[in-house]
Order: structure tokens, then sequence, then C-alpha cells
């Protein structure tokens, strides 16, 4: 997600692209600093996203147990309405927070469809 030096994902890792000749060191510390911020953002996405994942995956076995589709078209348009108000509320452009949980809810349908298929198969 950002251009910091491939192979280093730790906040605070040398970018050899703010050694460029003629940057004002004032400059290349700014840069650095936000590049330390947006990894470290990166990484709570990541593990926000993660435990999102965790609670979805409980819902696909409840709903596997129970026979209950794995998708809910109703609760997807409620929480794409939902997000596109917060997308708004916090400046950000409510398409791109749409696209990201339709995205989401794509996987979530994905992993309700492998837990529903594992759980007939047991029961079998």
């Amino acid at each position: 997600m950002t251009t910091s030096d491939p192979g280093t994902d730790q906040p605070g890792t040398h970018d050899p692209g703010t050694d460029q000749p003629g940057v004002d060191e004032a400059v290349r510390a700014e840069l650095n600093r936000l590049r330390d911020s947006i990894d470290n953002i990166d990484a709570a996405v990541v593990h926000m996203l993660a435990e999102r994942f965790k609670c979805t995956q409980q819902v696909g076995v409840l709903k596997a147990r129970h026979q209950l589709p794995p998708a809910d078209p109703a609760r997807e348009s409620r929480q794409i309405t939902r997000l596109r108000e917060l997308a708004e509320n916090s400046r950000l452009d409510p398409a791109f927070a749409e696209k990201l949980l339709n995205f989401i809810i794509a996987e979530v349908i994905r992993h309700h469809e492998t837990i529903a298929g594992e759980t007939r198969r047991s029961n079998g």
C-alpha cells in the first residue's frame, strides 16, 4: 500500500526512495514519518479484517448448522447504506467504501458456502 522498500514491512524501516540527491532532510524526515503512520494504519486494517473474518466465520457455521442461506441480501443492502453514510461523514469516497464492502461481502459469502458444503458432507 505504500512505496516503501520491498521486503520490509515494519514501520521505521529504511526507504531508499528518500535518499535521492537534493531531497531536503526535513522533507525526507516528514516523508518517513508519514509512511510510518501509513504502515501502522495498514497493519491495523489487516488486523481488523482478520477479526471481522473470525466473526463472519462463526456466522457461517451458525448458518450452516441451521440450513440458512450463505447470503443475506437485505442485511448486505443495509450494511452498504450504513457504510456509505459512515464514509461520507468521514470524508471518504462512498463509492470506494461500497466497492470495498462488496469485495468483503463476496469473500464472506464464499466462506459461508464452503462452510455449508463441509457441514453437509460431514452430516451426510
